[in-house]
Formats: structure tokens, C-alpha cells, sequence
């Protein structure tokens, strides 16, 4: 379908989402949300093994639309965050590895939507932040993702500070994969999300999603939940495939 604040393309198995509103910055606008949560629901149901996310114009994202805040009610900013959670939400929720391509600066919920991404390559010219700190609104919501892609006192620095940290620094931390120069950053994503996306996509799929639940446990729950869903795994007709070619020595072939 056709949407006025992305774009969505397909090359070979892997799709690009790309914010397209470079005017205004791609500010997560409440319209800009439910369309990404709309694309991204309807690629998870697609034949894709992969998801590129991406962003047109000088900068990746500035977050939150202020436009969108200023004289709210409560139950509109409520419903508003609630909009940008359940976009979050649903990119982890996909079956597909998801990777963020950053050509330039990411801020707020920008950065929350970098750090929500499975993977992340960024333009070593690129730059993150999470400035409410130093503003009048803590970034309370983008440091949850954020706090979970890096250490506390890291996290904590770049949310009481509000400076913003340069791509090496987010790769050296953790929040991205790796930094690149610029005329290599098309193709170090779509290598890295190429590799990512071999093998069984039901696998993946199973391994994405039991990642993001055993990393919310204490270890023992992390381990119980983790074999449940190996032994599962190893019965279905990919895991028996992939088994069987090991042991006959020759390529296996996924459904």
C-alpha cells in the first residue's frame, strides 16, 4: 500500500523501511508511528528474510514530535506513548532479523529506535543522544532500550548528560554493531543482515524470539525457558533437516 511518511521496498528476500520525512527530521510523529507499526506488521507476515531499517534526508530521527505534546492532556500523552511502545514492541516481535542502517544523527526516540533494532550499523559520522537530560523531558522511555543495549553508568551518562556520543563510542558500548565510513555503510548492512538471515527462517524466528524472553529472567528461568525451546526446535522438520545434513554431510534444505 501506498504511506505519506515511509517508503517500503523489497530487493531479493530482504525489505528496506525507510523513514521519509526528512523535512521535519523523521520526528516519530504520531501519523509516522502508525505507519512504520503498520509496514513492519505487514512485512512479519510476508515471504521477507530480512528487515532493513532505514531514513531519508540529514538526519536519521529527532524522537517525539513536540507538536504532538504540546497542550496534550494526559490521556493523549499516555496514548501517545503508548502508540511509540507498541512500534517498538512489534519490531522485536517480528519473525525477521531487523537491522538499523544510521547514516547521521539519532536522537531520543530516534536512538530508542536504533537500540530496539536487532542489529545496527551506523556511519561513523553518525552521532546518538538521548538529550532530555539537559532539557525539560528525561528521556525516560528511549533509556529503557537504550539501557539495555549498554552498561548502567554508560546509559545513565548519556541520558543525565544529554551529549551525544559519536559512532565509534556507540560501538565501542554496545549500542550499535559497528561504525563505517559512509560509502561503505550500504553494503557492510546488507552484508551483515545477509549473514544474519542464512539458514531456517523458522529457526530464526524461534531463536529471535526466545532471546528477547530469556534475557528478562534470572539464570535458571533463562535456561528452563532456553531448553524448552531448543528441544522443540530440534523436532521440527527444519531442525530434523538441519540434524541429518550435518550427519550425511551434505546442504541441508529448509523449508
Amino acid at each position: 500500500m501506498a504511506y505519506q511518511h515511509i517508503l517500503v521496498s523489497t530487493e531479493g528476500s530482504i525489505t528496506t523501511v525507510t523513514l521519509n520525512r526528512p523535512d521535519k527530521r523523521n520526528a516519530l510523529s504520531l501519523p509516522l508511528m502508525l505507519e512504520l507499526t503498520e509496514a513492519l506488521q505487514a512485512v512479519g507476515r510476508s515471504a521477507a528474510r530480512g528487515v532493513i531499517l532505514a531514513a531519508n534526508g540529514p538526519v536519521f530521527s529527532a524522537g517525539h514530535n513536540f507538536g504532538d505534546m504540546a497542550g496534550a492532556s494526559l490521556a493523549q500523552a499516555r496514548e501517545l506513548f503508548a502508540v511509540c511502545t507498541r512500534m517498538m514492541d512489534t519490531l522485536q516481535a517480528l519473525p525477521q532479523p531487523v537491522i538499523a542502517r544510521v547514516h547521521a544523527l539519532a536522537t531520543a526516540a530516534g536512538c530508542q529506535l536504533v537500540a530496539t533494532c536487532d542489529l545496527a550499523i551506523a556511519a561513523d559520522t553518525a552521532g546518538f543522544a538521548i538529550p532530555g537530560g539537559k532539557a525539560g523531558l528525561f528521556c525516560h522511555t528511549p533509556l529503557v532500550a537504550v539501557a539495555r543495549n549498554i552498561g548502567r553508568k554508560r546509559a545513565l551518562e548519556m541520558a543525565m548528560t544529554g551529549d551525544a556520543i559519536d559512532a565509534t563510542t556507540a560501538a565501542d558500548w554496545g549500542l550499535i554493531n559497528r561504525a563505517v565510513p559512509p560509502d561503505q555503510l550500504d553494503a557492510v548492512t546488507f552484508d551483515l543482515i545477509s549473514r544474519a538471515t542464512r539458514g531456517s527462517t523458522e529457526s530464526k524466528a524461534m531463536g529471535k524470539q526466545g532471546y528477547y524472553r530469556q534475557m528478562e529472567l534470572a539464570q535458571p528461568q533463562a535456561y528452563a525457558l532456553a531448553s524448552e525451546i531448543m528441544a522443540a526446535g530440534a523436532l521440527t522438520a527444519d531442525g530434523q533437516e538441519g540434524i541429518a545434513a550435518f550427519l550425511e554431510k551434505r546442504p541441508a534444505q529448509y523449508r
